[in-house]
């Protein structure tokens, strides 16, 4: 069956009205292949398994989806996924995922009947269903829907449970039980770890190392994706293009900082010829000039055919400088950096005698909260947080953790009780504005600076977060992604101490993530953060404090 599965997409386009989404996309995922779709939010990464289900045709372009063995997609809601309504069951849920096992039983039986009076190629047609049968799990789907809904979270959920009475994320876990059960060959699953914890996450890790079929999911989960990734595609909201890298996330990282280094190599040699042209342009010049006031130049046609040979260079140089002028190769953006204000480094000893140099102003950066009450969301006693230390804030959903944030960067002003800072704040918020302003990218990143704000277009650009054609774009019109690094350069370009960062990782694609992390590493301010991202928890270094209720329930000891 796998030898005969093909996926493969040459130059294909689609377009949403005037809004382009995928543009020239040609890549192939072999039978087998377990590939993650990462990009950042509105990229097209939904779409383009909406596209490989059916559910979309492109503009152009050529798509092959052809898996004897069907296809099965998982969507971030579950009526997305079925077409079940409040009032359906469970047990309705999965008997759709299972119609067409349900259905390839059926016939199974109906030829079991007549086995007897079968002819040779009657009995071919029974081997071959029954086959089909066994590679798709149909001997064990019932049973292995068990295990799926006990392993998600939903064991205790029983099958005449109405659709309605499921909380959000219980109808996620059911609608990805489901998929995986129904022994499609290719699963299309879009961000299936959301709703799930750290136990669900990796047995589902295992689930897609085991399957026997292709895979791709979308995901901004690294941790999860390390696991069992052999592909990762990347969906480029830029170029609207899709890019494969091989070796997993491994490869993928590997290739990044490859890339990197050749940006850098090229933008060097562009510049070290842009400076060699520069010099042979200004000495063939100066060389001219001598000749043409030298008599121990010669005279006459000597001199001329002279003269003209030096202006051919020249010309010729010219021409070279401004065509790299023209199309100069522009150099990678530096390292994301966060900005802070602190002591400078102590000296050496001052030699006997000398004036006493003024005390080295007191680190900055720290925070305390005493006696804060925020309604029923939060009750905190006493919490410090030293200039210079590092502290993640976990918890349940509703836990308070960021009403706590909000409190620590001075966002929300507490009903009760004291806070005191030192130095300044940068906060980034977990969630974006319901109703974002229409004024452009570039407008809202140049607020409070002087003059107009084309004049720090550039300044912006030289982080690397937005493109040229974005700046003009009003910001209700940008994608989640894009108002994310928006947030994000805007806290990058202003000085801060203390850096409050509400799910940070939130709508950035992968490898900005990590950018974000190693500029956060180096970072030598306080940091207060909130994060559900594994690898972000794993690579955190600093105190940890849990809330629970609105209250802290445990401080762990210092360390990862």
């Amino acid at each position: 069956m796998r030898a005969r599965a093909q996926l493969s997409l040459r130059s294909v386009g689609l377009a949403f009205g005037d809004r382009r989404v995928l543009d020239q996309v040609s890549f192939t995922v072999r039978p087998g292949e377990k590939a993650v779709v990462v990009g950042e939010n509105g990229s097209g990464k939904s779409t383009l398994l909406r596209l490989l289900d059916g559910g979309l045709t492109p503009d152009e372009g050529e798509l092959l989806v052809d898996f004897p063995g069907s296809v099965a997609r998982l969507a971030q809601t579950l009526p997305e996924t079925y077409p079940v309504g409040p009032d359906h069951t469970v047990r309705d849920t999965v008997d759709l995922a299972l119609a067409e096992l349900r259905s390839m039983e059926a016939e199974l039986r109906a030829a079991e009947a007549g086995l007897g009076e079968a002819d040779a190629d009657g009995l071919a047609a029974y081997g071959a269903l029954l086959d089909r049968f066994e590679e798709r799990g149909g001997y064990r789907a019932d049973a292995g829907t068990a295990a799926a809904l006990h392993a998600l979270g939903l064991g205790h959920v029983t099958p005449g449970r109405r659709l309605g009475s499921l909380s959000g994320g219980e109808q996620a876990r059911l609608a990805l039980a489901c998929v995986l059960s129904s022994g499609a060959e290719l699963l299309l699953l879009d961000e299936p770890t959301n709703h799930l914890d750290g136990d669900a996450v990796d047995w589902l890790r295992g689930r897609l190392a085991a399957h026997r079929g292709t895979a791709l999911v979308v995901t901004h989960d690294r941790a999860f994706l390390s696991g069992f990734a052999t592909t990762v595609l990347e969906v480029d909201r830029d170029t609207r293009s899709v890019r494969r890298y091989g070796d997993g996330w491994t490869g993928y990282r590997s290739a990044k900082a490859a890339e990197r280094r050749r940006l850098e190599r090229e933008h060097l040699e562009w510049r070290e010829e842009v400076d060699r042209t520069e010099e042979l342009v200004a000495a063939a010049g100066q060389r001219l000039a001598v000749t043409g006031r030298d008599p121990r130049q010669g005279f006459g046609k000597h001199r001329r055919s002279s003269e003209n040979k030096l202006s051919g260079q020249v010309r010729a140089a010219r021409r070279r400088l401004e065509e790299l002028r023209r199309e100069p190769v522009a150099a990678p953006p530096e390292p994301l950096r966060f900005g802070g204000r602190f002591a400078a480094p102590a000296g050496p000893p001052a030699p006997p005698g000398a004036p006493v140099p003024a005390p080295a102003p007191a680190p900055v950066g720290g925070v305390e909260l005493a006696g804060v009450v925020v309604g029923g969301r939060l009750a905190v006693a006493g919490l410090r947080v030293e200039a210079g230390e590092r502290l993640l804030v976990s918890g349940p959903n509703g836990a308070g953790k960021t009403t706590l944030l909000r409190v620590l960067a001075g966002d929300l002003v507490p009903d009760e009780g004291a806070v005191r800072r030192t130095g300044r704040v940068g906060y980034l918020a977990q969630e974006l504005p319901h109703s974002p302003t229409r004024r452009t990218a570039l407008a809202v990143w140049a607020a409070g600076r002087p003059g107009p704000p084309e004049e720090h277009a550039d300044a912006l650009l030289a982080l690397g977060l937005l493109r040229e054609e974005d700046l003009a774009v009003p910001v209700a019109a940008l994608s989640a992604g894009q108002r994310r690094r928006l947030d994000l350069a805007r806290l990058l370009d202003r000085p801060a101490d203390l850096l409050v960062l509400d799910e940070p990782t939130n709508h950035l694609a992968p490898a900005l993530l990590e950018e974000v992390e190693e500029a956060l590493a180096a970072f030598p301010g306080t940091v207060v953060a909130v994060s559900h991202d594994r690898a972000f928890r794993t690579a955190f270094a600093g105190r940890r404090l849990e809330l629970a209720a609105g209250r802290i329930r445990e401080e762990a000891a210092r360390g990862a």
